[in-house]
């Protein structure tokens, strides 16, 4: 019996000396981001993987850009044909939809996690129905938490064609249609807009809002538009919004 004993004590010691390693390896197995997946084998191909933003209980897939400027991105938005719809509440918005493989919004609580620890930078890529590829980079981004709205901190710019259509949001909470959080008094800039967004009063740029084809004014406004490089009225064929570890 008191060597059964001993054997469970001598067992329990073991243990605890081996759980700062066993953490460490689990750390590295789950990675916090696409940089973190990328930088442990830079071969992988751009694709479907899951990250875990907020631990091990916060597995969740997103599409990893390891093409673009070295690689590493995570995608956080992405439109691409028209197939999800992006008119949703807060609470979608917090939490993510779609399909990584396709149109998707990680989540506004993801994105939070994934920009608290690190200083990191944002990419946006977009194609116009031409075939036309643009995009538009900032070195510095980031979301403040629910309790502050989901603010956001962008800045850095630099042109990749796009032109600026991002730091006009900088500063602004996040909107939905039942969470009206924008700086335009007596207008829900996400209902009139068809969106959500980062809404200033309103918008240079409605990643979120109606897929429609191209040059369209309809009605004013409500497309998949960046106002400095088509203007408010063309409606993007592709925009994937992704972040990355400043290198």
């Amino acid at each position: 019996m008191c060597a059964v004993v001993f054997l469970l004590q001598l067992v329990s010691v073991f243990l605890l000396l081996l759980a700062p390693a066993l953490t460490c390896c689990l750390q590295h197995v789950l990675p916090l981001d696409c940089n973190d997946i990328h930088n442990h084998d830079k071969s992988r191909l751009s694709g479907v993987y899951t990250i875990y933003p907020i631990g091990a209980t916060s597995a969740v897939q997103v599409y990893c850009d390891m093409d673009s400027d070295e690689g590493g991105w995570t995608v956080f938005q992405r439109r691409m044909d028209g197939s999800v719809n992006f008119y949703r509440p807060w609470d979608q918005y917090k939490k993510g939809f779609g399909s990584a493989a396709g149109e998707y919004w990680l989540g506004l609580e993801s994105l939070f996690h994934l920009t608290l620890s690190r200083k990191v930078e944002l990419r946006v890529d977009m194609e116009d129905f031409s075939g036309k590829k643009v995009f538009a980079r900032y070195s510095s981004f980031s979301i403040d938490p629910e309790s502050h709205g989901y603010r956001l901190h962008v800045s850095g710019f630099t042109d990749g064609g796009a032109g600026d259509s991002m730091s006009n949001h900088n500063g602004q909470n996040f909107s939905t249609f039942d969470k009206d959080q924008d700086s335009y008094i007596n207008v829900n800039c996400a209902r009139r807009f068809l969106g959500a967004f980062w809404y200033n009063a309103c918008h240079y740029t409605n990643p979120n809002g109606v897929y429609r084809w191209g040059a369209d004014d309809t009605v004013y406004a409500v497309g998949v538009e960046w106002k400095l490089w088509k203007g408010w009225d063309y409606s993007l064929k592709t925009i994937s919004m992704k972040i990355r570890p400043v290198q």
